[in-house]
């Protein structure tokens, strides 16, 4: 079993798809004012649906890993992009910083490198 997709809660529609787009995803799939989906650099994909009601952010957060999250961080906001923290070093080997895209949902900008599949306290 492989993970094919995430499919998020949306309450704008079209601010969604812009966030989503500003964040430098490419939009294969556009169905307003209900669907759409996104394609990442190496091909993963995930979709928004609009749903008519925000996330509250506490139940889901979306990783989206970057090679280096300064950079990352800087340019999307010198787009307009606010972020709820600054990136910082985690114990778990990970740097991370968080946002919320227009329907509240957590997003995290993050870069784990091997650490994410193979953490030093890996099960064998």
């Amino acid at each position: 079993m492989d993970l094919n997709q995430v499919t998020v809660p949306c309450t704008d529609y079209p601010e969604t798809v812009k966030f989503y787009q500003l964040l430098g995803f490419r939009l294969i799939v556009d169905s307003p004012p209900r669907y759409a989906r996104f394609e990442t650099e190496k091909g993963t994909t995930f979709s928004i649906h609009a749903e008519g009601m925000a996330s509250s952010g506490a139940d889901m957060t979306i990783y989206f890993e970057v090679a280096d999250v300064d950079e990352t961080v800087a340019s999307l906001v010198e787009k307009g992009v606010t972020f709820t923290s600054d990136p910082v070093d985690q114990a778990w080997l990970w740097r991370e910083a968080y946002t919320r895209d227009p329907s509240g949902n957590n997003i995290c900008i993050y870069h784990a490198g091997e650490n994410r599949r193979f953490p030093p306290w890996r099960v064998s």
